[in-house]
């Protein structure tokens, strides 16, 4: 299994950016899919998740109704759509699965992460 996260960079305050999440040995359709992400000198943390099959969606607190996570079957792609950007945003972000039915605090497997960096 293979996870490509990729679409990070340097942004201002309150900027768009969209994460990508492709992936390889898996069919992202039939997987939880995940975003965390760790600030820096911070434990890593949940940002969001979308259930297998449907288009269920769960979201940390702090960036409920900014960012937005989507799935692509055709690409086996999830992507992290990320909005109104703040610099406590900034952070390694990573995208996760794990099959249905398996421990929800249980992700066998990560992308490599990439680096979002929000400059105020």
């Amino acid at each position: 299994v293979q996870l490509q996260a990729s679409g990070g960079g340097l942004v201002q305050a309150g900027d768009s950016l969209r994460l990508s999440c492709a992936a390889a040995g898996i069919t992202v359709s039939n997987y939880h899919m995940s975003w965390f992400r760790q600030a820096p000198g911070k434990e890593r943390e949940f940002v969001g998740a979308v259930r297998d099959r449907v288009d269920s969606t769960f979201y940390a607190s702090s960036v409920k109704g900014r960012f937005t996570i989507s799935r692509d079957g055709a690409k086996n792609t999830v992507y992290l759509q990320m909005n109104t950007l703040i610099p406590e945003d900034t952070a390694v972000y990573y995208c996760a699965a794990r099959r249905p039915f398996t421990p929800s605090d249980k992700w066998p497997y990560w992308g490599q992460g990439t680096l979002v960096t929000v400059s105020s």
